[in-house]
């Protein structure tokens, strides 16, 4: 109609010269109209095997569309359910499978969830893939460095060879360093089972010298900001626009330095100056370590120490409530 109209003469014409043109315009329509289609039989049976065809090929492209999300569903599934190093083997098997498609069906699986946990589940799947393709893409052509060669790097800010290991370090900002590079590491996914096999085995050898004091506070260290690093990850202290105050608490402490634990639980606690009872304090971390064992391989060494450190803030908590209630120990 817009055609139309731009061909048809102005408005202001006169309406003689208006009916002229119209009227060419009418002739020269049917003309190319017959000219077109001198046989509207085969017209039209050409444009049923026309529309057919086209039909047969969206069919296939929607099939094969289908099978595509199939796969990549299959995959993310396997991902989703292996554990840290088997994640890692998954990973650089499959480096080719990690194209655009594949995120826009990761964060659409992610968008559809029903459970924030399984929203969560995704977002940090996602995370995990992309620092361990990063790190493949920056290792590929380098030596990819030994756990003892981690560990190492880690504890060089707070370890000088010409003096005794004395911990907490001299330098304040040596722990800052150390804490600085475990966050590096760990986001490249280089903290991984056999990085903490080989700091609970320095530990194990520590404890049974019973000479090296420093070192086995330093290794302790290690764990506990590796445990810090992981547990915060993921968030419980949100329902909705509902800030769930207990929770909240807790990651709290989870990330604060072991040092500042006491402060913490008696500004927080009742028995102190705050406002949660001990025992809602019991029941979140309770809860906390079940989500960790849902999450984690069971025995790994992950495993262990993320609960570890969960219990050791419930042990400290129970030892202090315990304290200012007066009560023996």
């Amino acid at each position: 109609m817009a055609t139309l109209f731009a061909a048809m003469a102005p408005i202001t014409a006169p309406l003689k010269l208006q009916s002229s043109l119209l009227q060419k315009r009418w002739n020269v329509r049917i003309f190319r109209m017959t000219r077109l289609n001198p046989f509207p039989s085969t017209s039209l049976i050409e444009r049923k095997s026309s529309r057919r065809n086209l039909m047969c090929a969206a069919s296939q492209d929607a099939e094969e569309a289908f099978k595509k999300t199939v796969e990549v569903d299959r995959l993310i599934d396997t991902l989703r359910d292996a554990n840290p190093k088997e994640l890692q083997q998954l990973v650089v098997e499959n480096i080719l499978a990690f194209n655009e498609g594949f995120w826009i069906r990761l964060a659409a699986r992610s968008d559809t969830s029903i459970s924030e946990d399984d929203k969560k589940d995704y977002e940090e799947l996602a995370t995990s893939i992309m620092s361990i393709v990063d790190l493949v893409v920056h290792k590929t052509h380098e030596k990819i460095e030994s756990s003892t060669d981690i560990l190492k790097a880690i504890l060089k800010p707070v370890v000088h060879v010409e003096e005794e290991i004395s911990w907490p370090p001299r330098d304040p900002e040596a722990l800052k360093l150390m804490e600085k590079e475990i966050i590096q590491r760990e986001g490249e996914g280089q903290l991984d089972e056999g990085f903490l096999s080989e700091v609970n085995a320095q530990l194990r050898q520590s404890k049974e010298d019973g000479d090296k004091p420093g070192l086995e506070a330093m290794l302790q260290k290690v764990l506990q900001l590796y445990a810090s690093i992981i547990l915060s990850k993921r968030s419980y202290a949100k329902k909705g626009n509902e800030v769930l105050k207990t929770e909240q608490f807790l990651e709290t402490i989870i990330k604060a330095p072991e040092e500042e634990w006491n402060k913490l639980l008696v500004d927080g606690l009742t028995v102190g100056k705050g406002k949660i009872l001990p025992e809602e304090f019991y029941a979140v971390i309770k809860k906390r370590i079940e989500r960790t064992l849902i999450r984690t391989e069971g025995g790994s060494y992950q495993q262990r120490i993320l609960t570890e450190y969960l219990k050791g803030i419930q042990l400290r908590a129970e030892e202090l409530v315990q304290l200012l209630q007066g009560k023996p120990q």
